[in-house]
């Protein structure tokens, strides 16, 4: 294992929701923004060798990056493995253990053995895995409602919200990417401060002159998705507008058994897969309007689109469905809309308006993931001298799971 130059007690823990290589969401955005202020472990989501044998794709992403790597002087990665079968019954009580148990022997590998506290461990997922490290501050970050979510993760609900009831008495303070799920923690008699998903204004400052795809002939107008197409998504919206005339141009993976085949058979609709997070402006240079046309569902009200904000950071007009993250930004640069017909016919009004980048650009300047990242560090008391501000230097917590 290559030895990385990190002292423990600066290291920050992140045990996130998502791998690090593919498509870039919140964990990897908002990690690589909170390693300007300390030292960064992502910990991926566990595997076993049958999610391997079950995901052919995954497979070849396992082979090509080890399980633990290094990735600059600020930011590494590891993925951990566990026993087949993790979710099932009489079976899933072993995963969090083992997990627990793979991080301190990553860092043992990593910056070599000790058991003077981390900084902190930051936690977005449900099952409690404060146990893994002693740290200075344990931080729990719901970047989605995992109970609400259930059905698409593939555990009963009632064990997700006892697992995520553990995680919330060990943590020290809580953050949730919603004012949903502020809402639901409070009703729990958990405090929480919002801290929601940002954008990455500088990654698009040349995308109206960014080169071309020559995998797109629409014509213009186009209205644009840009993200995973799954369960979250509801297609009958993208359908509508579709059925409009507009060209509608689709950027992302599909999700297994989510069936978009009848969409993209249409000669105004190109679906062109997934693309890296820097071929992005070339898609987004030919968008006209970025739609969010999210499902009205439970797991969805508790969610903060990142796409909204990617559009106008891009200076695209956006239609989004209506979800309380809108109203929390408090913007009438987002055109709300919903259902088909109410939908498609605002689509038709806003690729009909005028490119007007300058006012959403500037909007975005006030959501970076800079700004977040300083939130969170803020919580963490890592941003402060030591010894100042509560929490910065306090003994380690005992462990709740």
């Amino acid at each position: 294992m290559t030895r990385w130059n990190v002292a423990r007690r600066d290291l920050i823990v992140y045990f996130a929701n998502s791998t690090w290589y593919g498509p870039a969401g919140t964990d990897r955005h908002i990690t690589r923004a909170l390693s300007a202020h300390a030292p960064v472990l992502y910990v991926e989501p566990p595997v076993s060798m049958l999610t391997a044998l079950r995901n052919p794709a995954y497979a070849r992403s396992l082979a090509q990056a080890p399980p633990v790597e290094v990735l600059d002087e600020r930011m590494a990665r590891a993925v951990t493995t566990v026993a087949p079968g993790m979710t099932k019954r009489g079976l899933h009580h072993l995963t969090a253990p083992m997990v627990r148990r793979a991080v301190r022997g990553i860092v043992d590998g990593l910056i070599g053995p000790g058991r003077e506290p981390v900084a902190a461990l930051v936690s977005c997922r449900a099952k409690p895995l404060w146990g893994a490290l002693p740290a200075r501050r344990r931080l729990f970050y719901a970047t989605d409602d995992l109970p609400a979510g259930a059905a698409l993760l593939g555990e009963p609900r009632e064990r997700l919200l006892r697992d995520e009831a553990r995680t919330l008495r060990g943590a020290d303070v809580v953050a949730v990417v919603s004012p949903g799920l502020r809402e639901r923690y409070a009703a729990g008699g958990h405090d929480a401060v919002v801290v929601p998903n940002g954008c990455l204004p500088a990654a698009y400052d040349g995308v109206d002159t960014a080169a071309l795809p020559d995998d797109v002939d629409l014509p213009g107008p186009i209205a644009g998705f840009v993200g995973y197409l799954n369960h979250r998504i509801d297609v009958s919206l993208l359908s509508a507008v579709a059925r409009t005339g507009v060209s509608l141009l689709i950027v992302g993976p599909v999700v297994p058994g989510y069936d978009i085949s009848g969409l993209v058979s249409r000669p105004n609709v190109r679906w062109v897969g997934a693309k890296d997070f820097d071929e992005l402006p070339s898609y987004l240079r030919l968008i006209d309007v970025g739609l969010t046309p999210y499902a009205d569902t439970e797991f969805n009200r508790a969610s903060f689109p990142l796409k909204t904000l990617e559009y106008l950071a891009a200076g695209r007009r956006v239609v989004a469905t209506p979800l309380p993250a809108n109203d929390w930004l408090g913007t009438d640069l987002i055109a709300v809309a919903s259902g088909p017909a109410e939908f498609a016919a605002r689509v038709e009004r806003e690729v009909a308006a005028p490119r007007d980048s300058a006012p959403r650009r500037a909007f975005a300047q006030e959501h970076t993931w800079e700004r977040r990242a300083a939130v969170l560090a803020g919580l963490l008391g890592i941003n402060r001298p030591a010894g100042t501000g509560p929490g910065s230097r306090s003994a380690p917590r005992a462990a709740d799971g």
